[in-house]
C-alpha cells in the first residue's frame, strides 16, 4: 500500500514537471544556505581553536628562545628607507611606520653594514666573554609597491646568504648554525668553498647535496642540507664568513655582532660602553625582547578576544539565517502543497469516492511534498559542495590576525592567523542531516495541506471545478 502511495506521488509530481523544477531550485537554494552555515561556523570554530593552538605554542617557543639569551647583546645598525628623485634623505629605525608626514616621492630600504674593527674595541670590555660576527645579505627581485605616503621598492627575496665564523668553538657553544640536518653535514671549522642550503633553497637552486651551485657568480658545493626551525629563516643559506664577504663585496663588514657577557651581571655595563663607542647602533637585551614579547602577549590576546567576539557574531548571524531558510523552506512547501490540493480538489473527491480514506488521502500528499523536499535536499547538496565557500564567506563575517616578530630573536612566528576567507567544506554526517532536514521540513510544510485534502467532503469535491 505504501508503494502505491508512494508511486502516485511520484507520478502526480511528473505531471507538473515546470512548476516542480522550479521549486526545488528554489528549495534547493535554501537547502544551500542551511548546510553552508553550518559547514563555515564548523571551519570558523577549527581556525579558532587553530589560533589558540598557535598562540601558546608561540609564546611558549618565544620564551623559551629568549630565555636562553639573558647574556646576549644583539648589535645592529638599523635598516631604513632613503628618498629618491632629488628629494632629502632620511632613515628611519626599525621596521615600524615612519615619523614623516605627507613625504611624497620614491622610497628604498636602505641596508646599513658595520666595519668588524668594533669587534677588537668590545671584545676589550670587561665582562664580555664571547662575539659571534655575523654577516646577512638578500638577495632577491626588487618590486615597486604604490601606497598613500609614497613610492617604495620592495625587496621580494629569493634566499638570503648568511655568513658564519666557522670557528669550533662558537659553534659548539652557540646557535651559530641550524642543528637540524637532514642531508650531509652541517658545516665545520675550516669549511670553504661549501654552503649549507634550506630545503627552500635546493628547490629554488634545483641542487642536492654534492652538487655545484652558483650563489653571486661564485660556484660552491652543496655540503648539506637543513630543515629550518622557528630560529632560522627558511630562504637562509649558511657559508663561512670570509666567503660571505667576498661574494658580495663587502669585505670587513658585518651585518650584527652578538656579544656574549660571561655572565647577566654584566650586560648593563657592557650595554652601556658598546653605547659609548658607538652611539648608531641598536643593542637589543634580554629585557628588550622581554619587553618585547610581552607587548605581543597584549597584541595575541586582544587578537584571541577579537577572534571569539567575531565568532560569537558569526554564530549568532548564522542562526538567523537558518531560521530565515527554514522558515522559507517550509513555507514555500506549504503554499505549493495547498496550490496543489486547491488544484486537484476534484481529482481528491473521485478518489474518496471510489474508496480512498482519509489517511490515503493525507499520505499521498504528504509524499509528494516530502519527495520535492527530498530533490531539493540533492540540489541544495550539490550547490553546497561546489559552492558552501562561496556562500560562507558571503553569508557570513572571518577572523584574521597578524604574524609577529621579537627583535634579536631570528624567529618570524608562524601561525596566529585564520584565512581571510573561511573555507567551508561539507562532510558526510553534514550531507545526512540536510538530507534529514529535507524530510522533516517537506512532511512538515505539506502537514496541513495534506490534512486538508483528507478532510475535504467528496460531495463538495466532485462539484468543484
Amino acid at each position: 500500500m505504501i508503494l502505491g502511495v508512494f508511486t502516485r506521488a511520484l507520478r502526480n509530481i511528473s505531471r507538473k514537471k515546470l512548476r516542480v523544477l522550479l521549486v526545488v531550485i528554489a528549495l534547493g537554494f535554501s537547502m544551500a544556505i542551511m548546510v553552508s552555515i553550518p559547514a563555515s561556523i564548523m571551519a570558523n570554530q577549527a581556525s579558532s581553536e587553530q589560533l589558540i593552538e598557535n598562540y601558546n605554542t608561540t609564546i611558549t617557543n618565544m620564551e623559551a628562545e629568549i630565555n636562553k639569551t639573558l647574556t646576549l647583546v644583539e648589535c645592529s645598525i638599523s635598516s631604513g628607507f632613503t628618498q629618491q628623485s632629488g628629494l632629502p634623505d632620511f632613515q628611519q629605525p626599525g621596521f615600524g611606520g615612519f615619523n614623516p608626514q605627507n613625504m611624497p616621492g620614491f622610497m628604498t630600504r636602505s641596508v646599513s653594514y658595520m666595519n668588524e674593527s668594533a669587534i677588537d674595541d668590545i671584545v676589550v670590555i670587561e665582562g664580555v666573554k664571547d662575539i659571534v660576527p655575523i654577516l646577512e645579505k638578500t638577495e632577491g627581485t626588487n618590486q615597486t609597491r604604490e601606497t598613500p605616503r609614497g613610492t617604495f621598492q620592495i625587496l621580494v627575496p629569493d634566499y638570503t646568504i648568511v655568513g658564519v665564523p666557522l670557528n669550533s668553538s662558537l659553534i659548539d657553544n652557540y646557535a651559530v648554525l641550524p642543528k637540524d640536518i637532514t642531508e650531509g653535514r652541517n658545516l665545520l671549522e675550516g669549511d670553504s668553498g661549501v654552503v649549507l642550503l634550506s630545503l627552500n633553497n635546493t628547490e629554488y637552486f634545483g641542487v642536492g647535496v654534492g652538487d655545484s651551485v652558483d650563489i653571486l657568480g661564485t660556484s660552491f658545493t652543496v655540503i648539506g642540507i637543513y630543515e629550518p626551525s622557528d630560529s632560522q629563516g627558511s630562504t637562509s643559506l649558511y657559508m663561512s664568513l670570509s666567503d660571505a664577504q667576498a661574494i658580495t663585496n663587502l669585505s670587513g663588514e658585518l651585518s650584527r655582532l652578538d656579544v656574549y657577557a660571561v655572565d647577566q651581571s654584566y650586560v648593563d655595563e657592557i650595554v652601556s660602553q658598546i653605547e659609548n663607542l658607538y652611539p648608531e647602533f641598536t643593542l637589543t637585551t634580554y629585557e628588550t625582547r622581554l619587553s618585547e614579547l610581552e607587548r605581543m602577549q597584549g597584541m595575541y590576546t586582544s587578537t584571541l578576544e577579537n577572534a571569539q567576539t567575531t565568532l560569537s557574531q558569526t554564530q549568532a548571524v548564522a542562526f538567523q539565517e537558518i531560521g530565515i531558510a527554514v522558515v522559507a523552506t517550509s513555507l514555500i512547501v506549504l503554499f505549493v502543497m495547498l496550490y496543489t490540493v486547491r488544484e486537484r480538489t476534484h481529482e481528491i473527491g473521485v478518489l474518496k469516492a471510489i474508496g480512498f480514506s482519509n489517511w490515503n488521502i493525507m499520505s499521498q500528499f504528504m509524499f509528494e511534498g516530502v519527495l520535492m523536499s527530498l530533490m531539493a535536499g540533492v540540489v541544495g547538496v550539490a550547490i553546497g559542495i561546489i559552492g558552501a565557500p562561496i556562500l560562507s564567506s558571503l553569508l557570513l563575517p572571518s577572523t584574521n590576525s597578524s604574524a609577529g616578530r621579537v627583535p634579536g630573536i631570528q624567529t618570524f612566528v608562524p601561525g596566529l592567523s585564520l584565512p581571510s576567507t573561511v573555507t567551508a567544506t561539507l562532510n558526510p554526517p553534514l550531507i545526512l542531516l540536510a538530507f534529514g532536514v529535507a524530510v522533516l521540513l517537506g512532511a512538515l510544510g505539506s502537514l496541513y495541506p495534506a490534512w486538508r485534502a483528507s478532510r475535504t467532503s467528496p460531495m463538495e469535491a466532485l462539484k468543484y471545478e
